[in-house]
């Protein structure tokens, strides 16, 4: 698995129109919190138990081939990893993790979006 920067898979995502973007919070955060243009929704995990999503894997495979370049995002770039390897176990050769996810890290003061991140960055983005 490849690490990018939110700019860098931004201009991933340009320069491989192939390429599909998964979005892989929970359905609340995709809905309320904003999600990247593009992004397609598959959870890796959700409430109110917040289990892994046993169904991951067919749902990319619904929508994307394993030979497809496929990015993942999360909130700050961690459960995007566990989902990635998940693809990756599975046979999917091109898959990439947007590092700091859609809202970042927290900071000091426990807040997201103000460190880094796709928002951050002003990454095109909207809410459903």
């Amino acid at each position: 698995m490849e690490h990018l920067k939110p700019r860098q898979a931004f201009e991933f995502l340009h320069e491989h129109p192939q390429a599909v973007f998964i979005d892989c919070r929970s359905e609340m955060e995709y809905l309320f919190v904003g999600h990247p243009v593009g992004a397609l929704h598959v959870s890796w995990n959700d409430g109110p138990d917040w289990e892994i999503n046993p169904h991951f894997v067919g749902q990319v495979r619904k929508i994307a081939s394993v030979d497809r370049p496929v990015l993942i995002i999360c909130r700050s770039g961690q459960r995007s990893i566990s989902a990635g390897q998940a693809l990756e176990r599975a046979g999917f050769s091109e898959v990439y993790n947007v590092l700091e996810g859609f809202e970042g890290p927290l900071d000091d003061d426990h807040h997201r979006n103000t460190v880094s991140g796709w928002r951050t960055e002003g990454l095109p983005w909207e809410q459903s």
